[in-house]
C-alpha cells in the first residue's frame, strides 16, 4: 500500500513539475512582453498558477487512481502498462495544448480555449509560417520527450515492483481517488475554482494570463463554449445594422441633475435577486420593502425596468460593462471575451472618477473576480477584507455590516468617486442576522424576510449618507442584478421574473418624486448617467440606449436559457430557440422586428468576440 501510494504522490508531483516547466516556456517563448515585467510580476503567476495546476493535476490523476483500486484484481505488468501508456497519452495530450498556447497568445491574446477548434482545417494549418512550425514541434518533441524519459526511466520500472493489495485496500484507493475532487475543485466554498484565482494585476494582462493553467483553461472551455446558435439570421448583415441604429438612436436628453456639481459622485448599489414583485410602488407586495418604499417619494423611480437576465454574473456585466445576457451561457466566464468589453468604470475613470467595488462574498465566483479586475477598479473590497467574525453566512459578510463598511470608505473617498457596492443577503439559503419579521420556513418567506432585512440595512444606509458632507454632490443609483422567481413562482420566459427596481437618489437630484414610465434595460444604465454628467468616453456602449433622451425607442429586452422577451408600451413577445418560434405575441405586429434585430446584433457581437 505504502509504495503505490508513494508513487501515487511522485506523479502528482511529476505534473506540477510538468505545468510549471510549461509556465516557463511560456515566459521564454513571449520573451518580448515578459522582459518588461518586474521580478514580482512574473513570480506571482508562477506562485499562483500552481492552485490551477494542482486541479490540472487532480483530473490527469483520477485514472491511475482508479487502476491502482483495480490493481487488486490484476497483476503488476497491467499496471504497468496501463498506468504507463494513460499518463502517455496525457503528457502527449497536455504539449500539444501547451505548445500551441504559446504560439496562439501571440496573435490572440488569450490563451487557448474551444476557439482553435473552430479553425481546424486544411486553409488554418497551411497559413501557418513554415519555420515557425518547425520551431513549435522542435519544442513539443523537447518537452515530450524530456518528461517521457524522466516517467518511463525514472518512475514507471517501480510500478513492476510494487507490493501486492488486498481487495479491501481497493476501497481506501476508491476514497483516496475520491478525494482529488479537493484539488480539482480548489475549494471548500459556493464559488469553485475559476481563472479569477491568477489574476492580481489590475492594469496588466498579461501576467494574469500567465497564470492560468492552458491545459485547465482549454477543457473548461470545451465543457462549456459554444458560439451561440440561432434559427438563421432573421435578416441579412447590411440590414440588421441598419435596423440596429434606427432603433436604439436617441435625440437630445431631459436633465434630472444640479447643473452646477461639474462632476457628481456616483454610487451604485446593486440588491441581490430584488424582483419588482416586492416593491409596492411597482405594484409587488406592500410590506416587504416599507425602506424602498418611502425613498421613492424622495427620488426618480423608474417604473418598467428590466434586468437583461437571471443571474449575478450576467447581470454585472449588463450593468457595468452595458452588454446583455446571453442564452445558454455567460460571457463573465471567459477573459478573453470580457476583455473585449466596455467598462461603464473605464469611462468614469477616463473623466477623472476614483473608482472601486466593495462585496461581502466570494468575489471569484463565477469568474466575477477576473471581471471586476478588468474593470480597472481602483480598489476592491471583498469577503477577505472584513473581520473574520463578521463573515458567518455561507455567502460571507451580512448586508448591514458591508453598508457600514462602505460608508466609511466613502467619509474618506477622493471626489468625484465612482462606487459600487453588491449585496448578497437576499441570496439563498436567505440567512439574515434579523429576528425574523416575515415569518415561515418555506423558501419563498425565507426570501421576503431576507429581503425585507437587505431594504432595512439599505434605508439605515441612507439615512446615515444624508448626514455625510458628500450627499448633495452625489447621484445614488439602487437597482438589481436580476428578479426572483418568488414571491409568486413564475415560467422562467415570464416578464415579471425580469422586471426588477431602479430608484435614483442623493442630493444632486432636481426633480426628487419623480416617476420615469419608459421600457428599459439594465444596460441602458452606463450611457443615460454619461448624458446626465455630459461625459464622453472612449468606451462605446453598443447596447445602451439614453433613457431620459427626448426622443428613444422605449423597450426592454431580458434573456433566458432558450430564448427571449421583448417588451415595450405597445408589443410583447417571447421567442423560444428550441422550438424555433414565438412562444406568445401581442401587440402591433411590426413591433416583433425589433426584439428580432437586437437579439441577432447580440449573437453576432458575441461570436466575433
Amino acid at each position: 500500500m505504502r509504495d503505490r501510494l508513494r508513487f501515487f504522490v511522485l506523479l502528482a508531483l511529476f505534473w506540477m513539475g510538468f505545468f510549471t516547466v510549461g509556465r516557463v516556456l511560456f515566459f521564454l517563448y513571449l520573451f518580448p512582453q515578459s522582459k518588461s515585467l518586474s521580478f514580482s510580476e512574473i513570480a506571482m503567476p508562477l506562485l499562483l498558477g500552481l492552485r490551477m495546476d494542482a486541479a490540472m493535476t487532480g483530473y490527469w490523476l483520477l485514472i491511475p487512481g482508479l487502476l491502482f483500486a483495480a490493481s487488486a484484481f490484476s497483476s503488476n505488468r497491467f499496471s504497468y502498462y496501463s498506468i504507463s501508456w494513460v499518463t502517455t497519452v496525457l503528457l502527449t495530450l497536455s504539449c500539444i495544448i501547451i505548445i500551441s498556447d504559446i504560439e496562439l497568445y501571440k496573435h490572440w491574446g488569450f490563451r487557448i480555449n474551444a476557439t482553435p477548434l473552430m479553425y481546424i482545417d486544411k486553409e488554418a494549418m497551411s497559413s501557418v509560417n513554415t519555420s515557425i512550425l518547425v520551431m513549435l514541434i522542435v519544442l513539443f518533441v523537447v518537452l515530450l520527450g524530456l518528461f517521457l524519459f524522466v516517467y518511463w526511466r525514472c518512475m514507471a520500472p517501480t510500478l513492476l515492483t510494487l507490493s501486492s493489495i488486498s481487495k479491501k485496500q481497493t476501497f481506501t484507493w476508491l476514497l483516496i481517488t475520491a478525494a482529488l475532487i479537493i484539488p480539482i475543485r480548489s475549494s471548500f466554498t459556493v464559488a469553485p475554482l475559476n481563472t479569477g484565482v491568477v489574476y492580481f494585476h489590475r492594469t496588466k494582462a498579461f501576467p494574469n494570463h500567465a497564470g492560468i493553467n492552458p491545459v485547465w483553461n482549454f477543457f473548461k472551455s470545451v465543457s462549456k463554449t459554444k458560439p451561440i446558435q440561432y434559427p438563421g439570421d432573421f435578416y441579412t448583415s447590411d440590414t440588421v445594422e441598419s435596423e440596429f441604429n434606427t432603433l436604439m438612436q436617441t435625440n437630445g436628453t431631459q436633465v434630472v441633475l444640479d447643473t452646477t456639481i461639474r462632476k457628481p459622485n456616483v454610487l451604485l448599489i446593486i440588491l441581490e435577486g430584488f424582483t419588482s414583485k416586492i416593491i409596492a410602488p411597482l405594484g409587488g407586495l406592500p410590506d416587504v420593502t416599507p425602506q424602498f418604499n418611502a425613498l421613492s417619494k424622495e427620488g426618480i423611480l423608474f417604473e418598467n425596468f428590466y434586468a437583461s437576465g437571471d443571474r449575478t454574473d450576467k447581470g454585472l456585466v449588463s450593468i457595468l460593462s452595458a452588454y446583455p445576457a446571453q442564452p445558454r451561457t455567460s460571457i463573465i466566464k471567459f477573459p478573453e471575451k470580457t476583455q473585449r468589453l466596455a467598462f461603464f468604470s473605464k469611462a468614469l475613470e477616463q473623466n477623472g472618477y476614483l473608482t472601486s467595488f466593495i462585496y461581502g462574498g466570494d468575489i471569484g465566483f463565477a469568474n466575477m473576480e477576473s471581471y471586476v479586475k478588468l474593470a480597472g477598479f481602483s480598489y476592491i473590497t471583498e469577503e477577505d477584507d472584513f473581520p473574520g467574525n463578521l463573515n458567518d453566512s455561507k455567502w460571507g459578510v451580512a448586508d448591514h455590516y458591508v453598508f457600514n463598511r462602505m460608508l466609511n470608505e466613502l467619509d474618506t473617498a477622493a471626489a468625484p468617486f465612482f462606487k459600487v457596492m453588491l449585496s448578497l443577503s437576499s441570496h439563498e439559503p436567505f440567512e439574515v442576522p434579523m429576528e425574523t419579521v416575515i415569518k415561515g420556513n418555506d423558501e419563498g418567506s425565507l426570501y421576503l424576510n431576507s429581503c425585507y432585512y437587505t431594504d432595512k440595512s439599505l434605508g439605515e444606509f441612507i439615512q446615515q449618507a444624508k448626514q455625510k458632507s458628500w450627499w448633495n454632490n452625489t447621484l445614488i443609483i439602487i437597482t438589481a442584478d436580476h428578479g426572483h422567481r418568488f414571491p409568486d413562482p413564475q415560467e422562467l420566459k415570464d416578464k415579471s421574473r425580469f422586471k426588477i427596481p431602479m430608484l435614483w437618489l442623493g442630493g444632486v437630484l432636481t426633480k426628487p418624486n419623480s416617476r420615469i414610465t419608459t421600457f428599459a434595460n439594465q444596460t441602458d444604465i452606463a450611457n443615460t448617467v454619461l448624458a446626465q454628467l455630459k461625459l464622453t468616453s472612449v468606451e462605446k456602449f453598443l447596447f445602451s440606449k439614453n433613457i431620459l433622451a427626448q426622443t428613444v425607442n422605449p423597450f426592454a429586452l431580458y434573456v433566458f436559457n432558450n430564448g427571449y422577451g421583448y417588451v415595450s408600451p405597445t408589443h410583447e413577445s417571447i421567442y423560444d430557440f428550441d422550438l424555433k418560434n414565438y412562444v406568445s405575441q401581442s401587440g402591433h405586429e411590426t413591433e416583433r422586428n425589433a426584439g428580432q434585430v437586437y437579439i441577432q446584433t447580440l449573437f453576432n457581437d458575441y461570436n466575433k468576440k
